[in-house]
């Protein structure tokens, strides 16, 4: 998920900070944004919800408006 860290990066956020606002673990993200294992869909939802996109933004290839 490409986009996840551009977004993150884009708030201003650290890992911990938005794992923090999300509820799940740092290293999840760090693996989510590495590419590194699968997501479940309840993880894109909670991130989602922090980041204040639809789960499907994150789902986007970086640098994508489409």
């Amino acid at each position: 998920m490409e986009k996840l860290k551009e977004l993150r990066e884009g708030r201003a956020l650290s890992l911990r900070e938005l794992a923090n606002e999300a509820g799940v673990g740092h290293n999840t993200i760090y693996r989510i944004e590495h590419g590194q294992g699968t997501v479940l869909p309840r993880t894109v939802r909670r991130l989602a919800k922090a980041l204040s996109v639809e789960p499907r933004e994150l789902m986007k290839r970086s640098g994508s408006d489409a």
